[in-house]
């Protein structure tokens, strides 16, 4: 007969996993994933709440490229306002010259202190009830996830000196390297990384009380700067370089993100591989030069925004949004990414042909203070 003293059991309690305290991070509601924002909050929004803490972002470039450089902009200057770490490297353009067009943070309005008393006008009434209350703030109390900018405006020059950065810049001695299972750029590249690493201790094994976050940007994968010729030989070149920095990126504290001129390559497996080899897998389809620019349906975005691959990490699911027909739109001040949606009376080939004098659904004629 089994004694029923301390019998010894292999039942443990579940303990909560300690997530460390970051400044610009906060867990996922989803799969408690650190995550960090983009500097988009449309696209954090989107996305379940921004990037997830040792990943690799891939964005596959516009036509033009600059809706995509916009977005790496973006991704930098929230570095900046959070005092992460960056690392910039670019064959196309100086990472210092990028550095410098980053958008400037928009400040939020001053709030009133409590016990502070403004001075009512005639014209300014208040209830009975309310008018001996202390003045309290508006704005609820918490950590701040995320900027918003100002694209009219660059940041300020000693906000840009005071942060670390790595700064490489590929010259024409290091692309036209040729190593034995990577070009001489990507080998460069994933040999500066790992340094910033060792040496501003960001791997997820080290012991350290005051944890920051690495931002990695990478401008422009894979262009012609990058090498001598686009070739077929290039792809397997890139494949085992995403390969190798996505194994990188699981054991950091960093997030990196990637730039890829997809249209360029005449393969179109390419970016396939690369989009399975990626965490996160974006697409931009500008409508500047195409026939979509004067299309009617589409005159209030600048092109459509793909979401090509959504983040699994600790969990079998991801986070999906509610529709996947998105476009994007860039303000005087903002970039935003919002529903695609088409006027019930246009197609997307065929324009109204009568003048309709009725009340529209939607935004008014009149201006808005919050209209850019």
């Amino acid at each position: 007969m089994a004694s029923s003293g301390t019998a010894s059991t292999s039942f443990q309690r579940k303990t909560r996993v300690k997530i460390p305290q970051i400044l610009g991070t906060r867990p996922s509601l989803h799969n408690n994933q650190l995550l960090i924002s983009s500097g988009i909050p449309s696209l954090d929004n989107l996305i379940g709440g921004g990037f997830a803490v040792g990943t690799v972002v891939l964005i596959e470039e516009d036509k033009y490229g600059s809706y995509s450089k916009m977005m790496l902009k973006y991704f930098l200057a929230e570095g900046v306002m959070n005092k992460h770490e960056l690392f910039l490297t670019s064959s196309d353009l100086d990472p210092q010259d990028l550095l410098n067009e980053l958008p400037a943070p928009l400040l939020d309005e001053p709030v009133l202190k409590t016990g502070q008393s403004t001075e009512l006008t005639d014209d300014m009434k208040i209830a009975w009830r309310y008018k001996n209350l202390p003045q309290v703030q508006s704005v609820v109390s918490g950590v701040k996830f995320g900027h918003y900018y100002d694209l009219t405006k660059t940041m300020d020059p000693i906000m840009l000196e005071t942060t670390n950065k790595t700064l490489l810049p590929l010259t024409d001695d290091i692309c036209n390297k040729c190593g034995k299972l990577m070009k001489g750029a990507c080998v460069e590249v994933l040999n500066s990384i790992q340094q910033t690493i060792e040496k501003g201790d960001f791997r997820t094994g080290t012991p350290q009380q005051h944890r920051n976050i690495l931002r990695i940007g990478i401008h422009s994968f894979g262009s012609p700067q990058w090498g001598d010729d686009i070739k077929t030989d290039t792809i397997p070149s890139m494949c085992r370089f995403l390969y190798v920095l996505r194994a990188l990126m699981r054991t950091t504290y960093a997030v990196c993100m990637i730039t890829f001129p997809a249209h360029i390559f005449q393969d179109t497996s390419l970016p396939r591989y690369l989009q399975h080899l990626s965490d996160l897998a974006i697409r931009l389809e500008s409508f500047t030069g195409s026939s979509l620019e004067k299309n009617p349906a589409f005159q209030e975005y600048h092109g459509l925004f793909h979401l090509l691959k959504l983040p699994r990490l600790n969990s079998l699911s991801c986070h999906m949004p509610d529709t996947m027909d998105l476009a994007f739109k860039l303000r005087k001040k903002r970039f935003m990414i919002e529903k695609l949606h088409l006027p019930p009376e246009l197609s997307e080939t065929v324009a109204r042909t009568q003048d309709d004098d009725s009340v529209s659904c939607g935004s008014s004629t009149t201006n808005n203070k919050l209209d850019f």
